[in-house]
């Protein structure tokens, strides 16, 4: 490993086609013997510094269509948090189930989890079958799994019957030094960002991608109010850039003075404060209280100088899911993917079919949107909402972090990479975007 390392810093990221993968190396897993370990805690009680582990794990066996990755850095997402705290389900339940489609898929099936769903790094073998990447080419990876054997993927991807999130739903994911993908997750790493800076965007922002711009999701089109939840954080922070790189207007929905600047040093102007504001959507845990419902759309309409929202990007779920129904606009659109403040939404339903909105279900993003995502990020047109990074000893922590809504944007984890900021090969256009880069960090 530290062979392949040290061809990856001298700049000879073509040699490493030449060196020995290692048999072993160092992945942050969970433990299926430990599924047990959080039951009776309420879910902000479970601690991810208790579950996940940093090991030393046999490398897999590479196949068909497949390369193995040098990673040089990884970052965290809500679904290492569920990961590590076992909910919904144990993810040892997809392994299980992936294991049993074919001999190949079997390797997944394992008593420990190598989790992560970002990655940038250097590729180090590709398996029979790739020709569109070969080892030394850097990169980053995109989450989605697919097997593509029915017919039922082959118009949306997303849609394949065998769809998973690879280092969720699958084994051996990017929180490690070495990865296992499928080559069609790969896309070329964008060449002004540093390796950390490059794997912070990959799932939330083809997220955001498909949930908003997509024609499988929103739609967006120049001029929408499109109201964002969490306007500042890693998913929301990407739906405020495409809305502004897009031409719409995003009302920026946040819980502190910190989060509203963040959100104005994006460009938005339009920005809710929640908190300070004072919103209850829930008069107790039962119990929806419409009034705060019409007193945030009044407060929408005062910004917007009196339009509902035509888009609502909805993720944070239950606590919110009954105020975005009722504020989006008449036709409009609610596009919710995820649910961090809890699954079982409830709304009115008289405000969505009286007024024929619609609720689209968003997961992810297929091969193109993904691709058509990291274009934006390669080109600087849409950039990295990184705030802080974590060594990969201490990615427990950065998990907890993230757990805990303790941070920004989003929180990266050095792998291989023996420090930050390594791996830029466009100066003149990092110069270019350096502050946008840069205005997240240390948040």
């Amino acid at each position: 490993m530290k062979q392949i390392l040290d061809a990856i810093l001298a700049g000879d990221s073509a040699a490493v086609g030449g060196l020995d993968v290692p048999d072993h190396y160092r992945g942050i897993t969970v433990h299926a013997d430990e599924t047990g370990m959080f039951e009776g805690l309420e879910t902000k009680e479970k601690d991810p510094r208790k579950s996940l582990h940093l090991d030393d794990v046999p490398t897999p066996e590479l196949g068909p269509g497949e390369a193995l990755v040098a990673v040089m850095a990884s970052a965290i997402n809500y679904n290492t948090v569920w990961t590590s705290i076992f909910e919904p389900v144990s993810t040892f339940s997809f392994l299980k189930r992936y294991g049993k489609l074919s001999p190949l898929t079997a390797r997944h099936d394992l008593p420990y989890h190598v989790v992560g769903s970002d990655l940038a790094g250097v590729v180090l073998r590709t398996g029979p079958g790739v020709n569109a990447w070969k080892p030394g080419d850097e990169v980053v990876a995109h989450c989605l799994s697919v097997e593509l054997e029915s017919p039922d993927g082959h118009n949306d991807t997303m849609l394949d019957s065998e769809q998973r999130i690879w280092g969720f739903e699958t084994n051996f994911g990017g929180l490690a030094e070495i990865a296992l993908v499928k080559s069609n997750q790969l896309m070329p790493k964008p060449a002004h960002l540093t390796w950390e800076e490059a794997a912070s965007p990959g799932l939330v922002n083809s997220t955001a991608y498909r949930q908003l711009v997509s024609a499988n999701g929103a739609n967006m089109k120049q001029g929408d109010v499109v109201l964002v939840w969490g306007a500042s954080g890693g998913l929301g922070s990407y739906a405020t850039q495409f809305a502004l790189n897009g031409g719409a207007i995003p009302v920026c929905v946040v819980s502190s003075p910190e989060k509203a600047e963040i959100c104005r040093a994006m460009g938005a102007e339009l920005i809710i404060d929640r908190n300070a504001e004072g919103y209850r959507f829930w008069s107790d845990p039962t119990t929806q209280d419409p009034k705060e419902w019409k007193r945030f759309g009044a407060r929408i309409r005062e910004l917007t100088g009196g339009d509902d929202p035509d888009i609502v990007f909805e993720h944070p779920g239950r606590e919110t899911f009954g105020a975005s129904t009722y504020v989006a606009r008449r036709g409009g659109t609610i596009v919710t993917c995820a649910s961090t403040s809890g699954y079982m939404h409830e709304y009115d339903n008289r405000y969505l079919w009286m007024n024929l909105k619609r609720i689209i279900g968003s997961h992810f993003a297929n091969y193109r949107e993904a691709w058509e995502a990291n274009r934006l990020i390669a080109k600087g047109m849409v950039h990295p909402t990184l705030s802080r990074v974590y060594a990969l000893e201490e990615t427990a922590q950065a998990a907890y972090d993230v757990h805990r809504n303790l941070h920004q944007g989003k929180v990266g984890v050095l792998t291989l990479a023996p420090s930050e900021g390594l791996g830029v090969r466009d100066e003149e256009l990092r110069a270019q975007h350096l502050e946008a880069i840069n205005r997240f960090r240390d948040k």
